[in-house]
């Protein structure tokens, strides 16, 4: 417990999130605030479900030692906030990163996404997009949400919008965007900190265009419905499968019965499968072992194209670097 925490305020949130990385390594050496959190179910250990339960709750956004004093108090209501909400971050930025692969496909596209939330990551057609490459600025889209991305090649920057013509989304807890209080959960799920800042008035924004026109979402566990659920995409597009930040939730062994059925769905669907995924290295050891040597992966994603590494992905959708892989 000790190790999870220090890493995630040492690895995770130095550089972009101060607040927590001072509560995070204060709760990694500090045996009592360990002690209760071991007494909860795993999925509640969470130090991001932890800290946002703690701000729903009406915590200070104060140093450690101010706010761990706040936390012995407030405990029960603390972790009751947490056994009765999910860790879920939708965060519609990440499209700028699945959009240079999603728009190399050719032909509609249908769209099914595993750990859905709210489903803002299933309108990659309804956002405009803004990368800026070694040539300059590259605009694309249009509409009320403007997602700006850093790409490290002219090449990869998409030139034209997918055509989505079907789109479907799995999460056990569903959030509806037309939900108010459902999306301020979202919004406490951001970290504080100047860095995160622009990405609640960006998830609210996105929020609005899928409540006006909000995509399905089933709610179920992700390893039972995905087979049911790609066998209703329409044979003429292709069907993707894609995820960001999903699979470190589930156990190794789950995690090795997500791919096979991966694979299933694939051979059930005739091969006309894209599995595309946004996850943190260290989470698929097959993946892990066709990683360049050495390579810095830290705040980003590993985004792999049908088990194979293609790019490294910015965790919140801000940059997209495709160089360590075209050397190979």
């Amino acid at each position: 417990m000790a190790a999870g925490y220090d890493d995630f305020g040492r690895r995770w949130a130095h550089g972009t999130s101060p607040l927590y990385e001072d509560w995070a390594t204060g709760i990694a050496a500090d045996d009592d605030i360990l002690r209760r959190l071991d007494a909860l179910p795993t999925a509640q250990q969470q130090p991001n479900r932890i800290f946002a339960a703690a701000r729903w709750a009406g915590c200070p956004l104060t140093p450690y030692a101010s706010w761990r004093a706040w936390l012995a108090d407030n405990w029960a209501r603390v972790i009751a906030i947490a056994a009765d909400r999910t860790t879920q971050t939708n965060e519609p930025a990440r499209c700028a990163t699945l959009l240079p692969q999603l728009a190399a496909i050719p032909g509609p596209v249908a769209l099914l996404e595993v750990g859905t939330a709210a489903g803002l990551c299933l309108l990659p057609d309804r956002y405009a997009y803004e990368y800026t490459s070694p040539r300059g600025i590259h605009r694309l889209g249009d509409g009320p949400v403007v997602l700006r991305c850093r790409i490290d090649d002219a090449a990869a920057v998409p030139t034209r919008l997918p055509e989505v013509v079907w789109r479907r989304g799995i999460d056990l807890a569903p959030i509806d965007a037309a939900d108010a209080a459902a999306v301020d959960w979202l919004a406490t799920l951001v970290w504080p900190g100047p860095d995160h800042d622009a990405r609640v008035t960006r998830l609210r924004a996105a929020a609005a265009v899928a409540a006006a026109d909000p995509p399905d979402i089933v709610q179920a566990d992700l390893l039972d419905a995905l087979p049911d659920v790609a066998a209703g995409a329409p044979r003429e597009a292709t069907l993707v499968v894609f995820h960001s930040a999903v699979l470190l939730y589930l156990d190794p062994a789950q995690r090795r019965r997500f791919v096979e059925t991966v694979g299933a769905v694939r051979s059930a669907h005739g091969g006309d499968v894209v599995w595309l995924s946004n996850e943190t290295s260290g989470t698929l050891p097959g993946i892990d072992a066709r990683l360049p040597e050495g390579l810095e992966s830290a705040h980003r994603f590993v985004q792999t194209l049908d088990g194979t590494p293609v790019a490294l992905a910015g965790q919140h959708g801000a940059t997209y670097e495709t160089r360590p892989f075209r050397a190979r």
